[in-house]
């Protein structure tokens, strides 16, 4: 059975939530994140409306420098509560139109339409199990084409979606989830885009080497010093050379730049790592900070570990200079443990050896572990 996979994106989705509470902030640049304090501000941008993105202005921009390209722009904090509270009721909506929901975030969900081409005969067989109307799909893919059907869902989606919460939404719909949120992401905002099976060499040739999940600025600036700008280009590579390049992670590209995804929407939410940051006020060399605030951090991840009873085997640092210089180091353990002080003894290890390697202050650390 050929698949059939929905990706929705929510459009610049705390900056919209924060437009429609406020309708006076209508037609001007916001911006949600940290506090700017008149560009003296610490921390970073969380979400920028597309008016502010006319700036420069994006996710993860250091609040500062958002300041001096925008000052006029509106500032607002992050209202978690709000933002999860409507993400709630938009995935109730989202997960009516498919028994097989996967939400990736707060404002993005996945959703597989395949059996919009299930066989007549199947199709009555899923109603009598599927009988409650709550799966608006279902009963819309009776007859037609599986594509378009799948069209008309999101369509509806989008309204209903609208209607309800007078937010707008982008979604892709492809034959994985991996060309589903490509799709998605071309077609933002308030778009609907549909590649089908034939037209996925046809889309991906063209795109930047950067526009393929994975592939972030390092790796891109990588790929462009030795004269590879476009997926077309990229393709010209063996999986060998691939994978000598960029090790393990070669193979999963040598299959993305082709289209291949096999994994499938799970209804399950799988978490797959527990991590905390902290900005300092102003960068410091000063041990005691540093660790009173990472000893706080690793505290707060231990307590998420037990909360899910989880366990992790990795744990990464992460440790951010004067100037944006980001680096991390991890340590893997031979067995997996969610044991306090394993995580505090082997996390401290890791920190010191930032100060002790490099004399530049620190702006932020982190510390993060991967689930097992």
């Amino acid at each position: 059975m050929q698949r059939i996979i929905l990706h929705i994106d929510m459009d610049y989705f705390f900056a919209q939530i924060e437009e429609r509470e406020n309708p006076q902030f209508k037609g001007k640049p916001i911006v949600v994140g940290a506090d700017p304090k008149e560009g003296k501000g610490r921390g970073v941008v969380s979400t920028a409306s597309y008016l502010a993105r006319k700036y420069g202005i994006h996710s993860a921009l250091p609040i500062s420098k958002a300041y001096q390209l925008c000052p006029t722009a509106i500032f607002l904090p992050v209202n978690m509560a709000l933002y999860q509270k409507i993400s709630e009721e938009i995935m109730a909506i989202v997960k009516k139109y498919s028994p097989t929901f996967e939400q990736v975030s707060l404002d993005e969900a996945f959703l597989d339409l395949s059996y919009t081409e299930l066989p007549q005969e199947a199709k009555v067989k899923k109603r009598m199990k599927f009988s409650s109307p709550i799966f608006y799909g279902r009963e819309k893919c009776t007859i037609g084409k599986p594509w378009e059907k799948a069209k008309g869902i999101a369509e509806k989606l989008k309204k209903e979606i609208y209607e309800k919460e007078k937010l707008t939404s982008t979604i892709g719909i492809g034959p994985n989830k991996l060309i589903a949120k490509m799709t998605s992401k071309k077609a933002k905002p308030n778009g609907l885009l549909v590649i089908k099976p034939d037209q996925v060499k046809k889309f991906l040739e063209p795109l930047d080497i950067d526009d393929l999940p994975g592939i972030g600025p390092k790796t891109a600036e990588k790929l462009r010093e030795i004269g590879i700008n476009k997926i077309k280009e990229l393709k010209n590579l063996s999986k060998t050379k691939l994978k000598d390049i960029f090790g393990v992670v070669g193979e999963t590209f040598y299959e993305k730049i082709r289209g291949i995804d096999e994994e499938p929407v799970s209804n399950e939410e799988i978490i797959k790592s527990i991590g905390k940051e902290h900005t300092f006020e102003k960068d410091t060399r000063d041990p005691e900070i540093i660790f009173e605030n990472f000893e706080q951090m690793i505290k707060q991840v231990h307590q998420e570990l037990l909360e899910n009873n989880f366990s992790f085997k990795t744990m990464t640092v992460i440790c951010r200079y004067q100037g944006f210089e980001t680096h991390t180091k991890s340590k893997t353990l031979k067995t997996p443990t969610n044991d306090l002080k394993i995580l505090k003894s082997e996390a401290k290890k890791l920190l010191l050896k930032f100060l002790i390697e490099n004399p530049k202050l620190i702006r932020l650390i982190g510390v993060r572990v991967k689930i097992c």
